[in-house]
C-alpha cells in the first residue's frame, strides 16, 4: 500500500462518515438553535426543554434517513473490499 493510496482511503473514509452524520447532526443543530432562541425570548431556563426535542428530531433523522446512510456505508465498503487484491498484490 503507497503512502497516496492509504492518505486517500483515509480522506475518504472521513468524508462518508462525515457525509453519513450529517443529517442527524444538522437537525439537531437547528433544532437546537430554534429551542435556544425560545428559551431566550421567554427567558424559561429549562434542561429538558433543550435536549428532549434534540434527541426525538435526531431519532427521527436518523429513521428517515438509514437507507441512504446504509448505501453509502456499503458502497464505501464494496470500493475497500475491491481494493483488497489490489493492496495484497
Amino acid at each position: 500500500m503507497t503512502q497516496e493510496l492509504a492518505t486517500y482511503l483515509t480522506s475518504h473514509a472521513l468524508m462518508t462518515a462525515l457525509m453519513v452524520s450529517a443529517p442527524m447532526l444538522i437537525a439537531g443543530m437547528v433544532v437546537g438553535v430554534l429551542i435556544s432562541m425560545f428559551q431566550a425570548v421567554t427567558q424559561i431556563n429549562e434542561m429538558t426543554l433543550s435536549f428532549v426535542p434534540k434527541i426525538v428530531v435526531t431519532a427521527l433523522a436518523l429513521l428517515l434517513f438509514v437507507q441512504w446512510m446504509a448505501s453509502k456505508l456499503i458502497d464505501f465498503m464494496n470500493y475497500v473490499f475491491n481494493l483488497i487484491p489490489t493492496i495484497a498484490s
